[in-house]
């Protein structure tokens, strides 16, 4: 299937990811709704939410310029002091961006 990239080809794109983005989160919150939230439930979410942070991130640590090992870097370094993944990977895109306009 070949969709153009001109025109109202883009916009369909767009609302097909925006549909599937959609219904992956309510599908799973209604998948969610059927298991007993207990001890290890949650702590394999918790854990989850860090391996997708690795996944995005590691592919960057080898195939990356310098800007994206110090954004790497500086996402680790947050990660460890505040153990909260939102400030890490904010800290990591301002590194990425000062990096790459000096």
């Amino acid at each position: 299937m070949n969709i153009e990239t001109t025109g109202t080809g883009t916009l369909a794109i767009v609302l097909i990811m925006a549909l599937v983005a959609l219904a992956t989160r309510w599908g799973g919150v209604y998948l969610m709704s059927f298991v007993p939230i207990n001890y290890r439930v949650k702590r394999f979410i918790q854990a989850m939410s860090g391996s997708v942070l690795v996944a995005l991130l590691a592919p960057m640590a080898v195939t990356g310029d310098n800007a994206a090992r110090v954004a790497l870097l500086t996402t680790a370094v947050i990660m460890l002091l505040l153990k909260k993944p939102l400030p890490a990977i904010a800290g990591g895109m301002v590194a990425a961006a000062v990096m790459r306009y000096f």
